[in-house]
C-alpha cells in the first residue's frame, strides 16, 4: 500500500523517464516517429513534449509542437532533484 507522496513520487520517476535515454538509446517517446532525426548527435539536446505518450513503450503520440502540460516535466525533474540532495 502506498501513500499519496509516495505515488506523487512513482508518477513524477515515470514520467521524468519518457525523457532519459532508454535501455536500446534514444529517448523512448521517440522510439519510432523521430528515431533517425533524435539519434544525430546534433539533435540529441532537443525534446518534444507531446500530447501524451502510449502507455506501454513511452512512445509520444499526439501534438508535439505545443509544450502543453508534460513541460510539468521540468518542474518534476527539479523536485526530484531537490530530494536527492536533502539528507
Amino acid at each position: 500500500v502506498m501513500n499519496l507522496k509516495q505515488i506523487s513520487v512513482e508518477l513524477s520517476k515515470r514520467l521524468v523517464s519518457l525523457f532519459k535515454d532508454g535501455e536500446k538509446g534514444g529517448l523512448p517517446s521517440y522510439r519510432r516517429r523521430h528515431h533517425d532525426f533524435y539519434s544525430r548527435a546534433e539533435n540529441q539536446g532537443l525534446h518534444h513534449f507531446f500530447e501524451y505518450f502510449h502507455g506501454d513503450t513511452g512512445e509520444g503520440l499526439g501534438a508535439c509542437h505545443q509544450t502543453g502540460w508534460t513541460a510539468l516535466v521540468a518542474l518534476c525533474i527539479e523536485k526530484m532533484h531537490r530530494h536527492e540532495e536533502t539528507p
